[in-house]
């Protein structure tokens, strides 16, 4: 269920009930003659502008560079000129320490390097959200950390909103605002990062809390 809401978000998934409101407005579907429609494709694609995703595994083009892959973006889509759109990925790119392999392939990069080039990538569309969906879980365990500096950089220079699919647990309780357990497709409990591990409501919560803290 957690990664079908980041889908949904990202319009990539339809719903079938209800209506998903982003900053205010209406995400999944569209106003006409004075009542909400779901939405078409033009609407989806002005409304998924604001959005931006990175994926578990990346997903970059193989065939373009590191900086190449952070125009693409901006030059189709927002119609930035290859000047601007160079300018802007390469100061991405080194806010996220990848300025030094902005001309590499993504076969030559490490898969922390990777995704860094991703979120780089996702913040060139200058999005309002952005979605992260287990960013961490198709990398070695020594360069997790290269990741979670950078999503820890987010939170603290930039006014974006994020929502984040984890099982870090100790990653989520350290840089949420709010964090949502999910269980059976549905949100089991949500609370302040405190209240939830310190004193969890749902019984499934404490299960879920009490085998990670026998895990670690």
């Amino acid at each position: 269920g957690k990664t079908t809401v980041l889908r949904m978000l990202m319009t990539l998934e339809t719903i079938n009930g209800g209506v998903i409101y982003v900053d205010g407005k209406p995400l999944t579907h569209m106003p006409k003659n004075g009542a909400l429609v779901p939405a078409d494709a033009k609407y989806l694609r002005k409304a998924r502008s604001s959005i931006g995703m990175c994926f578990q595994h990346f997903n970059l083009f193989p065939h373009m560079t590191a900086v190449e892959n952070c125009m693409e973006g901006p030059v189709q889509v927002l119609g930035l000129s290859r000047r601007e759109a160079k300018e802007r990925a390469e100061e991405l790119l080194s806010m996220v320490g990848m300025i030094d392999k902005k001309d590499q392939h993504p076969a030559r990069l490490s898969g922390g390097q990777q995704q860094r080039v991703a979120i780089a990538r996702a913040l060139a569309m200058r999005p309002k959200v952005m979605l992260f969906d287990e960013v961490t879980s198709a990398l070695d365990p020594e360069v997790i950390g290269e990741v979670t500096n950078v999503i820890r950089d987010l939170v603290t220079k930039h006014n974006l909103t994020m929502l984040m699919v984890t099982h870090q647990m100790g990653f989520a309780r350290d840089i949420s605002d709010r964090i949502c357990f999910f269980y059976g497709g549905k949100i089991e409990e949500q609370d302040t990062p405190e209240e939830l591990f310190t004193n969890p409501k749902s019984k499934r919560t404490q299960q879920f809390l009490s085998a990670v803290k026998a895990a670690d």
